[in-house]
């Protein structure tokens, strides 16, 4: 068959085709969609983005351009559909370029135009341009649109019922025609042959083909389905036409059918050329080899990929079993080139190579996502930019939050391998899902530092994120020859031990760099309080759903089912104590900096438990279904909750209260704070992506009261897009203050009695008390180059800061070129800002203005400032100052650092001047008095602590 190519699919423009494209403007229609004043009504989290998204089963798009003189191959474009939206992709490296906004309904079908792209969603169809929606057709007859192909000029689209096909003028955006087809042919697609001018296929599920003339509206021939198929006696009735494709020949078409049949038909002389038939379900898509191989690709509902040698009467040459984990959407070779792109239900889009025409496919490159939803996710490291993502799809995947092209999925060892020998799914070998995940990145770059448990499986897995796959050791949890199934899981502040705890009762420890097995800790048998709830007294009775270790390894916390928490010494395993719970518990987290341990009860309550006294601290309540997750912030003050009500709880953990809760449209199965503290990851039970939500708190003040059940809103999900530029400022509403008279704002000085600190960091005042010592070591070798000098027109003021001295007045005339010696000496004698402030307070006031210029300046600003004190006024002025300060109980550290290095600069100068004693005295008697009340305040409460431990 002749190699020659038609290429019906327009393609981009030059200029900027492969380049990164700036995120679009979001359209301004007013749609169904809501604006982020009406989206954003909760109090503490917003919507920022999704994560996890490529493609789902609408088939993609290939746009390719070779340019003139360009000395690389053609620039790939591949249009994906994300849901609501659709995503962009370079294809040489499958990095994504923009995404669109989202439409009031699911995208049912996309198209490329040139630079533009096409969009189906319910009855209307939308033009984007760059991103940004330019023009919308919409169907009168009020039926959904699919199918949508660009036909030159025109846009053609059948309706989702397949009893119509509409044509719209894009030069107008007119409809132009509508087709009717006949009662008994129902369309299920559209193909423009090639050379064919005004012409159209349409097939149709009674497994008959028309040929169109779309400007004359009129059915030229119809192709009955005894020609295009086979029928067997079993099975008289035909099978509908699932997939319709060109052929690099022309008038030669291939033909896909539900029953698992392919033809390869010549629509001109009527014959049927070829009869191919693939096992394993419906024929989804068909693609034609355009190179000079004549190789036909084609797709099943089943996920496998077959190729047939079209020179060999169809014989079959290769078969991809398991090329998808689901059906395959679409499929189709890249023009001139030995790849093929294949994309399915299972979120991924992959690229195939072949090496040479007989050899086997082997993947090239792809992009992928979870294809179920995500039910564990747990951030991984301290900087919030990757999530550990588990689903019931069995893989263990890690999200970039900074860029999806960094996500990436562990490896479960040479599955490929293991499939093709087998003649098996992929998805078949693979671990089952994960139950529990745990981690420890103290010792990523040395060995494993993630364990996971699994569903029905005796032991726990290890993991290595640093080398992308899984680890050497699997832990297994057999006891006496009887092993239930692992539960709970934990890995060590340090990262040297691993623990996992099963249905039986069994808790174990290993060392997660060699694998041996460590410590054992007995749980024993159940108390004679909780025997009475039905979980049984013997210890094999007693599942182990929760594990936690502090974090200096002195304590193991293992919770049981049956609602004890067991703690053990980390060290001699030994049971320490036992902590009954009201209720039967589910789940447990520690957030370790603080020591709190969070566990779920079946009672719909969650209760904190404070491992150090070992009691309950706080009882959180309001839950209308069972709680499914829990996530501490990173500072340990929020418990964010997530339970069957499709409702996201805040509490605040020292009082206790509801401080913040928002509606979703779907439960969130999983949520996990990042650490950093500025997002907040949520999973849902019908979507296959991470979202995530801002915190508000990080951009502002936020007031928190106790809210009810009327003060809960709905939140939309976040969107892949995000914020729109021209939206950026309207955006900034749900992230600031909805009521400024309800903010309670600190006051500098809570009580006169009180002492208050400066807030800025120790290391300041810690720079400031050895900067010699760290001047010396910071020496430069050669000489600091002098600056560049100013207009001897424009004066400047002394001090540390080089300021123009603006309020200086210029005299004009023949005054103005008068320059003396007197002038000089006394423009060198100018008061710097530090002393100005210092002198212009009252001496009898807090010197608030001082501190406050002070508190802004640098370490060897201020020491030079110090420094520059030359006349025993100015020191008097200043050792008032402190005086003040002291006195009015603010500023305590700043004070006691600024007196050190005043001293040590200016000692000798007050000893020898007696006009500075009183001074001194005075500060003597108030730095003893104030020191002495300070001592006696941190010495109080020590105390009151002290009593408090040893009486709980």
């Amino acid at each position: 068959m002749a190699p020659t190519k038609t290429s019906t699919v327009a393609a981009v423009a030059p200029d900027d085709a492969s380049r990164p494209r700036k995120r679009p403007k979001r359209n301004k229609r007013k749609t169904a969609i809501a604006s982020p004043k009406e989206r954003y009504t909760n109090n503490l989290f917003v919507p920022f983005r999704a994560l996890g998204f490529v493609t789902n089963h609408v088939p993609f798009v290939l746009q390719t351009r070779s340019y003139k003189g360009a000395a690389e191959g053609p620039r790939i474009h591949i249009l994906t559909c994300l849901g609501r939206s659709w995503a962009l992709w370079e294809g040489g490296k499958m990095t994504l370029l923009f995404i669109g906004p989202d439409t009031e309904d699911p995208i049912s079908s996309l198209a490329i135009d040139g630079d533009a792209v096409w969009a189906a969603h319910g009855i209307h169809a939308s033009k984007y341009l760059r991103g940004k929606e330019v023009a919308r057709v919409s169907n009168p007859l009020g039926t959904q649109l699919s199918s949508l192909v660009i036909f030159g000029s025109q846009l053609l689209s059948l309706t989702e019922d397949g009893r119509h096909l509409l044509v719209w003028d894009t030069q107008n955006n007119a409809l132009s025609s509508t087709i009717a087809f006949d009662p008994d042919f129902t369309a299920t697609c559209v193909l423009h042959p090639a050379t064919y001018l005004n012409k159209i296929l349409v097939g149709s599920s009674q497994g008959s083909l028309q040929l169109w003339n779309i400007r004359t509206q009129s059915c030229i021939h119809r192709f009955s389905p005894t020609d295009l198929q086979s029928l067997p006696s079993s099975s008289p009735s035909p099978s509908p036409i699932t997939a319709l494709v060109q052929s690099p020949a022309i008038d030669v078409v291939g033909i896909g059918f539900a029953s698992g049949e392919i033809s390869v038909y010549d629509i001109r002389a009527g014959e049927r050329l070829m009869r191919i038939f693939m096992e394993g379900g419906a024929v989804q898509s068909l693609s034609f080899r355009s190179d000079e191989h004549a190789v036909l690709a084609s797709a099943s509902s089943t996920g496998h990929v077959a190729l047939w040698d079209l020179s060999h009467q169809g014989r079959l040459l290769h078969i991809v079993r398991g090329a998808h984990d689901g059906p395959v959407s679409s499929i189709e070779w890249i023009p001139g080139q030995p790849v093929l792109i294949t994309s399915g239900d299972d979120n991924s889009v992959k690229q195939w190579l072949f090496d040479s025409p007989t050899a086997p496919p082997r993947l090239l490159k792809f992009r992928a996502g979870h294809h179920f939803p995500p039910h564990v996710i747990r951030y991984y490291g301290e900087d919030g930019k990757q999530l550990l993502t588990a689903s019931r799809d069995r893989s263990l995947r890690c999200t970039s939050v900074v860029r999806d092209s960094r996500s990436f999925e562990l490896s479960q060892g040479s599955l490929l391998k293991k499939a093709t020998s087998l003649s098996t799914p992929i998805a078949n070998l693979k671990f089952p899902p994960v139950t529990s995940l745990a981690f420890s990145s103290a010792r990523s770059k040395d060995w494993e530092d993630v364990l996971t448990a699994h569903t029905d499986e005796a032991f726990a897995r290890t993991w290595s994120v640093q080398n992308k796959k899984v680890g050497r050791w699997t832990f297994g949890t057999a006891d006496k020859g009887k092993a239930g199934s692992v539960k709970a899981v934990c890995v060590s502040a340090c990262g040297n031990f691993g623990i996992a705890g099963s249905s039986t009762g069994v808790i174990l420890m290993w060392n997660m760099q060699s694998g041996i097995q460590r410590k054992t800790f007995n749980i024993g048998p159940a108390p004679q309080q909780v025997a009475e709830r039905g979980f049984g007294t013997k210890k094999k009775d007693r599942a182990v759903v929760g594990l936690a270790s502090d974090v200096l390894d002195r304590v193991v916390v293992a919770c049981t089912m049956d609602g004890t928490l067991n703690f053990f010494d980390f060290h001699s395993q030994n049971l320490e104590h036992v902590l009954i719970l009201p209720s039967t518990a589910s789940q447990t987290l520690l957030q370790r900096d603080s020591n709190l341990l969070a566990v779920v009860c079946d009672d719909l309550v969650v209760r904190i438990v404070d491992i150090e006294t070992q009691r309950i601290v706080r009882e959180l309540t309001g839950f209308k279904g069972r709680v499914l997750d829990i996530a501490f912030s990173p500072d340990s003050r929020w418990l964010i909750v997530t339970s069957l009500d499709s409702i996201i709880r805040t509490y605040d953990v020292p009082t206790g209260r509801l401080i913040d809760a928002f509606r979703t449209a779907s439960i969130a199965t999983s949520i996990a704070f990042s650490p950093t503290g500025d997002f907040l990851a949520t999973s849902h039970v019908d979507s296959v992506g991470v979202y995530l939500w801002a915190n508000r708190a990080q951009y502002g003040e936020v007031s928190f009261k106790t809210i009810t059940d009327e003060d809960m809103s709905d939140v939309a999900l976040p969107t892949m897009q995000g914020f729109g530029e021209d939206e950026a400022l309207e955006g900034l509403t749900g992230l600031t203050l909805k009521d400024e008279s309800s903010l309670f704002i600190t006051p500098d000085q809570l009580d006169g009695e009180l002492v208050t600190l400066t807030l800025l960091p120790r290391s300041r005042w810690q720079t400031l008390l050895n900067i010699e010592t760290i001047q010396q070591r910071n020496k430069p070798k050669e000489p600091p180059k002098p600056p560049e000098k100013a207009p001897f027109f424009l004066p400047t003021v002394a001090g540390i800061e080089p300021r123009f001295d603006v309020q200086q007045s210029q005299p004009n005339g023949p005054e103005a070129k008068q320059s003396t010696r007197l002038l000089d000496a006394m423009a060198r004698g100018l008061e710097s800002e530090f002393y100005k402030t210092l002198s212009s307070s009252k001496s009898d006031g807090d010197y608030e203005d001082f501190f406050t210029y002070v508190k802004r300046l640098s370490p060897a600003a201020i020491d030079v400032e110090m420094r520059s004190l030359l006349t025993p006024e100015n020191l008097d002025v200043f050792l008032q100052a402190l005086t003040q300060r002291l006195r009015s109980h603010r500023d305590f550290e700043a004070v006691q650092t600024f007196l050190n290095v005043f001293l040590r600069i200016h000692g000798d100068v007050l000893v020898e001047n007696t006009e500075l004693q009183r001074s001194l005295q005075t500060l003597l008697s108030v730095q003893k008095s104030e020191s002495m009340r300070i001592v006696d305040q941190i010495s109080a409460a020590l105390g009151t602590l002290s009593f408090v431990r040893d009486t709980l």
